[in-house]
């Protein structure tokens, strides 16, 4: 297998809007593009998740990351560094216990981070909303940026908001003006 070209509409996501400077340098084989919009690409095409799995969603996860489905495709390298992580996903069903524990690799991850909250437990308790030792919704203890509906979720589910994200991350504006 050699190398070959990237298909030329995904150098159309690159091409910012330029007047006929950028559409002559690009006739004559240059690739214009924003230094935006090229770090959101490699940013999208290399999403790391720090493995959080808590409960039976945890399952689902893997499944996503194991051969049928295989998240590598798409970049996405499970890590269990938080310092080596840029998206945490929170699988399963997080009590007032492992709260803190959860904030604390949060806080450890680099920035810029996203959040996945997997499973209706992380969502918002699921079955077990009405116990005392359940936090109601993980987005009380970290900021979430897509939610997974589910119980359990499958790992279609997964890939769909992981696909989703990268679509928000390519969307984002990353220099400060």
């Amino acid at each position: 297998m050699g190398l070959s070209s990237p298909p030329a509409e995904s150098a159309a996501e690159f091409a910012p809007e330029t007047g006929d400077a950028g559409q002559s340098l690009q006739k004559k084989g240059f690739v214009v593009a924003s230094a935006d919009a090229v770090m959101n690409w490699a940013r999208t095409g290399s999403l790391w998740p720090m493995t959080f799995g808590l409960a039976c969603c945890a399952i689902e996860m893997m499944h996503a990351g194991a051969a049928r489905y295989d998240l590598d495709r798409f970049g996405i390298i499970f890590r269990a560094s938080p310092r080596q992580s840029d998206v945490m996903i929170v699988a399963g069903t997080l009590v007032n216990k492992m709260a803190p524990a959860l904030r604390k690799v949060y806080d450890q991850m680099a920035e810029p981070r996203w959040v996945v909250s997997m499973g209706s437990c992380a969502n918002g308790g699921g079955y077990y909303h009405y116990s005392y030792a359940v936090v109601r919704g993980c987005d009380r203890i970290v900021p979430f940026d897509v939610y997974v509906p589910g119980c359990p979720p499958t790992a279609e589910a997964l890939i769909y908001v992981l696909i989703h994200l990268q679509k928000k991350i390519r969307r984002t504006s990353t220099i400060a003006r």
